[in-house]
């Protein structure tokens, strides 16, 4: 079974203390406690099939390139990325393949992924969790004893 992992993004963003970053990585952007937290866990237990939901552009490859600061965010439906165009990048970057998604996320994010995977395994160890503190314990204690959530 192939499994990608989708990795939510965060609001505090590289730009945030370097105005002038200019283009930046995807996996250099988010710069918040959790976002780092979260790509670390993609980066040891799913190194070559992560990606990031940015509620602005979408799915995005850890290399590829954000333009520049924004600031939307995943509640805020009629600035966000849509539906179609999720489903559009999922098929022309050739996400359909995989059967098993693991979503590192909040509700929100892990309604959207559920949606635009329909039909596929979908997996969100955090969703019961009750805050961003208890996600990051889960997440640090599975990267430090080497088992995914």
């Amino acid at each position: 079974m192939s499994t990608l992992c989708i990795v939510s993004c965060g609001k505090k963003k590289i730009w945030d203390k370097k105005p002038d970053a200019g283009p930046t990585k995807v996996r250099d952007v988010y710069t918040g406690q959790f976002a780092k937290k979260c790509i670390e866990y993609a980066e040891k237990f799913h190194p070559t099939s992560w990606y990031i939901i940015s509620a602005k552009h979408g799915l995005l490859f850890p290399d590829e390139i954000v333009p520049g600061n924004y600031n939307v965010t995943c509640k805020n439906k009629s600035q966000r990325i849509s539906i179609e165009e999720l489903s559009k990048q999922v098929a022309e970057k050739g996400l359909d393949k995989f059967d098993r998604i693991v979503v590192l996320g909040g509700k929100c994010y892990v309604d959207i992924v559920k949606e635009v995977f329909r039909g596929k395994e979908i997996h969100a160890p955090l969703i019961d969790c009750r805050g961003i503190g208890e996600m990051m314990k889960k997440i640090n204690e599975a990267v430090q004893k080497g088992i995914p959530l």
